[in-house]
């Protein structure tokens, strides 16, 4: 089983719509945060102790979840999915990029 987590700045539209999409997936377990201090669920260490792979939605949450925890970060895959914050919770367009580039980069 695969565990993946999906981070965007305020885990309110990106993040939660990839954990969504993806969360029925039978070989992979799935979940979202934010990176920002007023997210709605924020990053812990425990988050990314549990994930394999981390999928960030811009290069600038790679940089912030570098700064704060590095360490944690050492052995992990962390990719950037290069999503703009232009997107609405379940937008249609968001889910078809997902769908487009999550699993290719995932198996």
């Amino acid at each position: 089983m695969k565990r993946i987590l999906f981070l965007c700045s305020k885990n309110r539209l990106r993040s939660p719509t990839a954990e969504a999409v993806f969360g029925d997936c039978d070989t992979w377990d799935v979940s979202s945060a934010g990176i920002s201090h007023d997210a709605d669920v924020r990053v812990s260490a425990e988050d990314i102790d549990w994930a394999n792979i981390i999928f960030v939605m811009e290069s600038v949450h790679r940089n912030k979840l570098k700064k704060k925890f590095g360490a944690l970060l050492k052995n992990k895959k962390v990719i950037s999915l290069n999503i703009p914050d232009d997107f609405e919770y379940m937008d249609p367009q968001l889910i078809e990029i997902l769908q487009q580039k999550v699993p290719q980069l995932v198996d």
